[in-house]
């Protein structure tokens, strides 16, 4: 018991007070040329490579404009054979376990406008999450190839999806989809990678799931979002919750 407490307390360092993503050490690659990935976690100067063990990953893979799928897990590593935007995807499986005292529950509840656990407030809260991360990789000059995977839904149980390519239009509309359903009252952050101490945009989704921000200058992009579930204490777990982001980036 006393090392599952510690177990807990460990992933509670990693799981609140910051967002997780995955990171291509750049965003615009030639094609036949690679580029590394990792996963980040933290904002400023808490940012650090996430140490998340290899065997919570059931997913990191890439989508091509071809419609192939290649999986990620061995070298982590993006090596595109063709031109157009790659979508990325990393999918972490739901055994992580969380324990938050009153007090940092609260300003957690209230920084990602978690309203369905605004009940809770007031007490000790053992939570599970997993994490979904999705990431585009232009593969030759900005704009060449197909586009078309910015706006492709995978069916994640928590999902940011664009509506139209990053770089397009005044306008950045992303909608929210959760458990296949548009998701209402959650609230989106957009963040300046490069730049990252703080959100630069926040939004709640509207009745569609969808958020409308105006399009951020050239640069390094993060969206991400949080949305958690009551349970009924079974096991001593009070919510599930999902993290999710998708990191991109806006041609000059």
């Amino acid at each position: 018991m006393k090392a599952r407490l510690l177990l807990m307390a460990c992933l509670c360092l990693d799981a609140h007070a910051h967002d997780f993503w995955v990171n291509p050490d750049s965003f615009v690659v030639s094609v036949g040329g690679s580029t590394a990935l990792s996963m980040q976690v933290g904002h400023g100067d808490a940012r650090r490579t996430s140490m998340i063990p290899s065997r919570r990953i059931r997913r990191f893979a890439a989508w091509t404009p071809a419609g192939d799928v290649v999986d990620l897990r061995n070298d982590g590593r993006l090596a595109p054979a063709e031109p157009g935007l790659h979508l990325l995807v990393l999918e972490t499986d739901a055994d992580a376990l969380s324990h938050l005292p009153p007090d940092r529950f609260a300003a957690y509840v209230a920084e990602e406008g978690l309203w369905p656990a605004a009940a809770a407030r007031g007490r000790d809260v053992i939570e599970r999450y997993r994490r979904v991360a999705k990431a585009l990789v232009q593969a030759g000059a900005p704009g060449a190839g197909s586009q078309d995977l910015a706006t492709k839904r995978l069916g994640l149980p928590l999902e940011i999806v664009l509506a139209t390519p990053p770089s397009e239009g005044d306008t950045l509309t992303a909608q929210v989809i959760y458990k296949g359903r548009p998701l209402a009252r959650a609230l989106v952050k957009l963040t300046d990678l490069d730049h990252d101490a703080q959100p630069v945009a926040a939004q709640v989704t509207d009745a569609t799931g969808r958020v409308h921000l105006r399009r951020p200058p050239p640069g390094h992009w993060l969206l991400n979002v949080v949305w958690t579930t009551p349970l009924d204490g079974d096991e001593g777990i009070d919510f599930d919750t999902i993290f999710s982001s998708l990191s991109f980036a806006i041609d000059p």
